[in-house]
């Protein structure tokens, strides 16, 4: 899900409280601000920029990802918004459009609920509102007790990642390259255990700004259930779910990607 990083017009870094942020910016047009989840940071959207042409994109790496550098305390979902709030203010481009994968959608949602003036569409995918899914406890901690097995840990990722049939599909010298994306470092396993903590029932009834939550059926990760619950906790959102596992933006990147620009689109 890597490949090559991309020229960006302008690279920068906010400093916030302990943390450093950096974040890149490429093309023109609408500010769209895409928010990574656990993993090693924005590198996972990278392939996927020249399908959004037309528009600012804003790719920030926030506490826990390879590039930030902050004082390694555990994270909380506040901390993580008021990281991407702190990016949207740096860059001053008033309300912009905020889209979020996984943890990140738990992120992006925090933050458009504490701060509606700077969000004006909002799209989480594949997100949870709370870590009380057992399911989604058994998961993670099942995959931060493999963080001394570094192949362990990158192939547990890449089993909950995909579909069977999109395993199969892509076949197995491509599934076993997969295994790299997700390796135990501190920042990735300080993900792992936010992913653990996740309570945003309070926050969801805040959010203001239109919103498009999209689901996957065959999510393994953060099981379909938990982000049909997203979608019930924010006013008026809408809801789309998608024939996927969790890497959505892998699995159906067509469907994904016009699933986004429609919704941007709109009048």
């Amino acid at each position: 899900m890597g490949g090559p990083r991309w020229q960006f017009r302008d690279m920068t870094t906010v400093t916030i409280g302990n943390a450093r942020i950096p974040y890149r910016v490429h093309g023109s047009g609408p500010t769209l601000v895409l928010v990574h989840g656990a993993g090693p940071g924005s590198g996972m959207w990278d392939y996927l920029l020249d399908r959004f042409t037309g528009r600012t994109l804003i790719l920030p790496d926030l506490s826990g990802s390879d590039a930030a550098e902050d004082d390694g305390a555990p994270l909380t979902i506040e901390t993580l918004a008021e990281q991407v709030i702190a990016v949207i203010e740096d860059v001053d481009a008033g309300p912009v459009d905020l889209v979020g994968f996984s943890l990140g959608a738990s992120v992006v949602a925090a933050a458009a609920a504490l701060r509606p003036d700077l969000v004006r569409r909002l799209i989480p995918i594949n997100g949870l509102a709370t870590s009380d899914d057992e399911y989604v406890q058994q998961i993670m901690t099942t995959w931060l007790t493999l963080a001394g097995n570094a192949e362990g840990f990158g192939r547990y990722g890449t089993l909950t990642a995909y579909s069977r049939s999109h395993m199969n599909e892509i076949g197995h010298d491509s599934v076993e390259q997969s295994h790299g994306f997700m390796s135990p470092t501190e920042g990735q396993l300080r993900h792992l255990d936010l992913l653990l903590r996740i309570d945003l029932r309070e926050l969801l009834p805040k959010i203001e700004a239109r919103t498009l939550v999209i689901g996957c059926t065959h999510d393994q990760t953060l099981p379909v259930e938990n982000h049909r619950e997203l979608h019930a906790g924010i006013p008026g959102a809408e809801y789309t779910e998608l024939d996927s596992g969790h890497v959505v933006l892998a699995e159906r990147t067509d469907e994904f990607v016009k699933v986004i620009q429609d919704f941007l689109d709109r009048p």
